[in-house]
């Protein structure tokens, strides 16, 4: 488990005196099975912020790259039956690996998190035609490319589509190492 995932975990046992393990058991007694329903329920039920929530929901959903018994095997079912953004992914991963060595990808279910310290980035093939780069850069006013997030609860704050190789430009690997730089 990477250092982060580990320190989250700690502080919900320290901030709501309860352990993960007692928080899953609660929303499986809920019989909770969507993630926002999950996200939903925390939130308002028990005040949760956007960040434990979507812990505990990953946890309890093992929809996160932690509870996979392979990374490689939750990638591939992002792309099932949107194998064409394939070449999209490996460029835009490698692009952004050469912009740090202190980087992680995280695969969950139909996303991967790009962290340093912080997530910078989200990577979703979110339909078979849209491919999407979830974009956190508070404070920056939506210009270009890059334009204001309404779909991910606060887990970024601008998206940019690409759907397809040829939209990928400078300006999108611009933005990338504009919330690289950010997020350390």
């Amino acid at each position: 488990m990477d250092q982060a995932s580990q320190t989250m975990i700690d502080n919900l046992q320290k901030n709501t005196g309860k352990s993960l393990d007692d928080w899953i058991s609660i929303v499986r007694k809920e019989k909770l099975q969507k993630h926002g329903d999950i996200l939903k329920f925390l939130k308002t039920n028990h005040q949760f912020t956007h960040g434990f929530a979507n812990l505990v929901a990953h946890k309890t959903l093992k929809s996160d790259a932690a509870s996979a018994t392979d990374e490689n095997d939750l990638i591939m079912q992002q792309y099932k039956g949107k194998e064409h953004f394939l070449p999209l992914y490996r460029k835009l991963r490698a692009d952004i690996e050469a912009m740090g060595k202190d980087i992680e990808f995280a695969p969950k279910k139909s996303y991967i998190s790009v962290r340093r310290k912080k997530q910078f980035a989200m990577l979703v093939p979110a339909t078979k035609i849209r491919y999407e780069l979830g974009i956190n850069l508070k404070g920056q006013v939506p210009s270009g490319l890059l334009l204001p997030d309404t779909k991910s609860s606060g887990m970024v704050t601008h998206r940019i589509v690409v759907n397809h190789e040829e939209q990928y430009s400078k300006e999108v690997l611009d933005w990338l190492k504009k919330a690289y730089d950010a997020a350390g």
